[in-house]
């Protein structure tokens, strides 16, 4: 699985489909379509990837002796640099371009200083530069764990309400210096029941008693028996649900059935260059968000891919009073949105002076 630049649940949305098995795996490979079209569109990486990589020394054809093109490598920022052998200080080189990076996409020595490149035994992959490399590192805490990851090799995680209502399938999650990749949801127990005198198989049937309101969260998808709700409003201990939601069947619900909801996350460990580790209950559950744009463009390729197959690939409209020519539906809308991300995010051509 590689890195998605939007979440299973943002193209259900778009879309207003149900869940189902065979929904998801079509959505999921056109979301990898799309964010790998994304990254050729744009010509850069998006993810931030801890990883070292090597650069041969910067001779006279290359540019000057003391700065270091990294060409499509970019850099968010950097742990250690070392030049034959010999590590150079933080504080003796520079991140170019500022103050506009990152993504970075030279190092400069710092020329007051007494440090330089250097080619030792040899100038190929002199030059060694381990750090965060990708274009942005932008991050939201959503939540926390709610039980601990004893094991390195664990295959799920526990999450509170806030982030069970803030990530999806394809989110990039990062619990202390463990980066993770979100693969599936499955439903966990909340702990809570159905309070009051319960709910009944009507739309209007919407307030749902808990026993304490601040243990879910607005957005969160709870499952009552089979049936799933959306919460879209808390007020104490009562919660304001949409009822059948992701295609379920409305049904009456009695005081005292459980409530479940997606806190268990299947997750790919150790992800972007991170290692796999232990951590502990309430440690916090951070999201690395894409540009909205990239998001945007993502959900809008995965969203054309998707109904252009169920049209057989012949999606057209008529286009003028009366008029015979056609065009394809999605050729204004996306084409705009691609030149926007392009203009705002895509890694333009230049030429390098020597």
């Amino acid at each position: 699985m590689g890195t998605w630049f939007a979440t299973r649940e943002d193209v259900m949305r778009a879309l207003d489909v149900k869940l189902t098995a065979r929904d998801s795996r079509q959505i999921d490979r056109a979301l990898e379509s799309a964010s790998r079209d994304v990254e050729a569109l744009c010509h850069r990486t998006f993810a931030p990837t801890i990883a070292t990589k090597s650069f041969d020394y910067p001779g006279p054809q290359a540019g000057r002796p003391w700065r270091l093109w990294l060409d499509a490598n970019e850099l968010i920022s950097v742990t250690t640099l070392t030049s034959g052998g010999v590590t150079i200080s933080a504080s003796d080189y520079f991140l170019e371009p500022q103050p506009y990076g990152p993504p970075y996409n030279r190092l400069e020595i710092d020329l007051d200083s007494s440090a330089a490149f250097s080619s030792g035994d040899t100038y190929q992959r002199a030059i060694t530069v381990t750090g965060l490399w990708g274009y942005r590192n932008d991050e939201t805490t959503v939540g926390a764990l709610t039980a601990a990851v004893a094991s390195t090799t664990a295959s799920t995680v526990t999450v509170d309400a806030a982030t069970s209502a803030e990530v999806g399938v394809g989110t990039v999650l990062r619990v202390d210096t463990e980066r993770m990749l979100v693969t599936n949801r499955t439903m966990a127990d909340t702990g809570q029941n159905v309070g009051g005198a319960g709910l009944t198989a009507q739309n209007n049937s919407v307030s749902l008693t808990v026993t304490d309101g601040t243990a879910f969260a607005v957005d969160e998808v709870l499952l009552i028996e089979s049936e799933r709700m959306l919460v879209v409003d808390i007020a104490g201990n009562t919660l304001t649900v949409k009822r059948g939601w992701d295609g379920s069947v409305l049904a009456a619900h009695a005081a005292g059935v459980d409530i479940h909801a997606p806190r268990t996350l299947a997750v790919q460990r150790g992800a972007l260059g991170t290692t796999a580790a232990t951590h502990a209950d309430a440690a916090p559950v951070v999201r690395w968000d894409p540009p909205g744009l990239v998001q945007d463009l993502a959900i809008a390729e995965a969203v054309t891919r998707l109904t252009n197959e169920q049209a057989g690939y012949a999606r057209t409209r008529k286009t003028g009073d009366g008029g015979t020519s056609e065009r394809a539906m999605d050729q204004t809308a996306l084409s705009a949105l691609r030149t926007q991300v392009y203009n705002a995010h895509g890694r333009k051509g230049r030429v390098r002076g020597v």
